[in-house]
């Protein structure tokens, strides 16, 4: 049976997974930015109110996956909060300037993850070699890679992934990035055992208050939008669950 592993950016996200049937929460801020570091007082909330399995991310910023020591550092003392903590799980990854995995600093932080399964995310997708990153991660004891099969959207990437699914001699391939109700029968086609989907929408300030003209990003051309944020969709969820373990079928397209 296919497992859904669901991006949270609230815990009041997560819990409304968790209600729809989730197998699986990655707990992270910044979707703006693709996910970063919960903070100190999410993690502490979702230990207290959540009870299927959560794992942070930890990533210090936007961007690339190549850190300076300062941010390698920053990683290491996250992860030893987060195992400290007790969560079961943790996402990380870190490229050098070749776009390869950073091997010196894989085992520096895999020894401070023992006793926690950790997905390797989609920095994956940013590698030069897939297959010998695949072979590295292997090596190293990675449990799962989160990956779109190295292209914008998973589905564009589905051979990539059937490719890196019959060469895995370890991790789990998870497939992730544009993962939705419609297209969930490809993957099950593919023999795609776990999937990595935000399963929500934007829904509109509860602010009736609206200051005109103003906006927390600096870029005076950003699209963004203050008076409203990404929520998970229950119902989504638990249609994508319902799916998933009726087995492989045909989702119609609205």
């Amino acid at each position: 049976m296919s497992k859904l592993e669901v991006c949270c950016y609230s815990v009041d996200c997560a819990l409304t997974a968790e209600l729809a049937g989730a197998d699986r929460i990655e707990l992270c801020a910044g979707q703006r930015e693709g996910g970063l570091t919960p903070s100190y007082g999410v993690l502490v909330e979702a230990r207290s109110r959540l009870r299927l399995p959560v794992h942070p991310i930890v990533r210090p910023r936007g961007g690339d996956f190549c850190y300076s020591d300062s941010e390698f550092r920053t990683i290491q003392y996250d992860i030893q909060r987060i195992k400290e903590m007790g969560f079961p799980g943790v996402v990380i990854g870190v490229l050098d300037e070749e776009g390869h995995i950073d091997l010196p600093r894989m085992k520096v932080l895999m020894a401070l993850c023992e006793g926690m399964a950790v997905t390797f995310h989609r920095a994956f997708d940013l590698c030069l070699n897939p297959h010998m990153a695949l072979q590295q991660l292997t090596d190293l004891g990675v449990a799962r890679v989160l990956t779109s099969g190295q292209q914008q959207q998973a589905e564009n990437g589905l051979t990539l992934l059937r490719e890196l699914i019959r060469a895995s001699r370890g991790p789990i391939i998870m497939a992730g990035a544009g993962v939705r109700l419609t297209n969930l029968h490809k993957f099950q086609r593919s023999g795609i055992q776990e999937l990595h989907s935000s399963a929500g929408h934007w829904i509109p300030s509860a602010m009736r208050f609206r200051k005109v003209g103003v906006s927390m990003c600096s870029d005076a051309e950003s699209d963004l939008d203050e008076f409203s944020h990404y929520c998970v969709d229950g119902d989504i969820v638990a249609e994508m669950k319902r799916v998933l373990n009726a087995g492989c079928q045909t989702v119609p397209v609205p």
